[in-house]
């Protein structure tokens, strides 16, 4: 038989079992369907940390204190991070054009008879700057339209200089809503109000801002709190030197490797760290790079991926038994038919792939259809994943390709075991 003949006989006698044929490919339609609803969550998981980490400058290395577990809590390792290391890496590393400094602490702030317990930050003078490049925050409205500077971060008054930083001025910036619980809406720039019992005068309010991320809206508050000189931080509201956060900008984000080893020699100067007997440096120090941050969670993402789409998998395989137990009761309900054409001269090469024609038929029809209802389902998806579902190319010749497969494999027996049949016990069957 030829190809077309083939083909024109197995559609046939698929179309004489429409209701059959259809509940059968429901289980194909369903697997397909969900292997690319389900990559699509994968792949908007992925694009969602793409999104979260692309506002970490290529060129910035986060620089932290190193923690270890210690009776049940986490304590700091070896020397801390001073204000004064950091300072001095401007000269020390070559590398390195920029570095931000910040520390934080819970204080009471008071202004006349209002009070308020809130975080406040000791930062460098750069500190507006490192707010816009981490994306994290936003002026509450904000368009989109234009690119965030640092004026649009002031509602009123000033930031900081580098020169009231060096001298630790007791100047203080404070957030929106903190302005507002003690100042009750008067204007507060020029304003004296106590920190921890240290006097401290009002410079600049910020604006309004929400975070970028709706989740994170209902979790914390960008307006509570104020911001001070880290310097004046340091001097007056700790005992003992605090360790330092640290953001160093590298001059060149193609040498940035380059620039993580300077730094590690230069911290490893600093605090006096040795090899060990093995030959290894006990670092007391993290330091983290855009790319490793993004490596870990694609990572993460991808683990996730191939997760989902194993589960969708096993949908397919459930329509692919769905499709050989259909197939085999169709063998047993055709046995006379079977018998004629072989005894006609059929070859058992020609009932072989008239049934293997039927069940691609079958599993390729309920591909298409669930490509259909993938693809409809990725909006369903998405609001179940909080918005994070995005259609991945190529999981339609993938999942379709599956489908056919599946196909294949599983209408292959039924095919070899009808093209088996002795057609003198065929052609009696009753």
């Amino acid at each position: 038989m030829s190809l077309i003949d083939l083909l024109r006989t197995a559609l046939r006698s698929v179309s004489a079992n429409k209701l059959r044929a259809a509940l059968t490919m429901l289980g194909v339609v369903i697997g397909v369907a969900s292997v690319i609803a389900m990559l699509a969550l994968g792949n908007g998981a992925r694009a969602a940390v793409e999104a979260t980490f692309a506002s970490l400058g290529a060129n910035q290395i986060q620089i932290g204190q190193r923690f270890a577990m210690d009776e049940g809590e986490f304590q700091t390792t070896g020397r801390t991070l001073t204000f004064a290391e950091g300072l001095d890496m401007l000269d020390a590393v070559p590398l390195v054009e920029r570095v931000e400094m910040s520390v934080s602490k819970t204080v009471k702030a008071r202004f006349g008879k209002n009070t308020v317990e809130i975080s406040v930050i000791g930062t460098t003078a750069d500190a507006l700057e490192g707010i816009i490049s981490s994306g994290d925050v936003q002026p509450v409205g904000w368009t989109g339209d234009a690119s965030i500077t640092t004026e649009d971060l002031l509602a009123d008054g000033r930031f900081f200089s580098a020169d009231e930083v060096f001298a630790g001025a007791p100047v203080c910036v404070l957030g929106y809503q903190t302005a507002l619980d003690l100042f009750s809406g008067d204007n507060p720039i020029g304003e004296t109000i106590w920190v921890d019992r240290k006097r401290c005068t009002v410079i600049g309010v910020a604006i309004e801002l929400e975070s970028t991320d709706v989740q994170q809206r209902y979790r914390s508050n960008p307006n509570e709190g104020l911001l001070m000189p880290i310097s004046t931080v340091i001097q007056e509201l700790y005992e003992d030197e605090p360790s330092v956060y640290m953001t160093a900008h590298v001059t060149d984000a193609n040498r940035i490797d380059e620039a993580q080893e300077q730094i590690t020699n230069y911290l490893r100067e600093k605090h006096q760290i040795e090899q060990d007997a093995d030959g290894v440096y006990q670092d007391d120090f993290d330091m983290t790079t855009r790319n490793d941050i993004l490596g870990q969670q694609q990572e993460a993402a991808q683990t996730f991926s191939l997760l989902l789409a194993a589960m969708a998998t096993v949908s397919l395989l459930v329509g692919g038994i769905g499709i050989m137990n259909v197939m085999l009761v169709s063998v047993t309900e055709r046995t006379r038919e079977i018998g004629v054409r072989l005894a006609v001269g059929a070859k058992q090469k020609d009932i072989v792939s008239q049934f293997l024609f039927e069940s691609i038929i079958i599993s390729a029809s309920g591909g298409l259809a669930g490509i259909v209802f993938g693809i409809i389902a990725i909006p369903l998806a998405a609001a179940l994943n909080q918005g994070v579902a995005l259609l991945y190319p190529g999981s339609i010749p993938l999942a379709f390709g599956v489908a056919v497969l599946i196909g294949i494999v599983f209408g292959l027996y039924p095919a070899i075991r009808a093209a088996r049949l002795d057609p003198i016990e065929a052609l009696r069957y009753e």
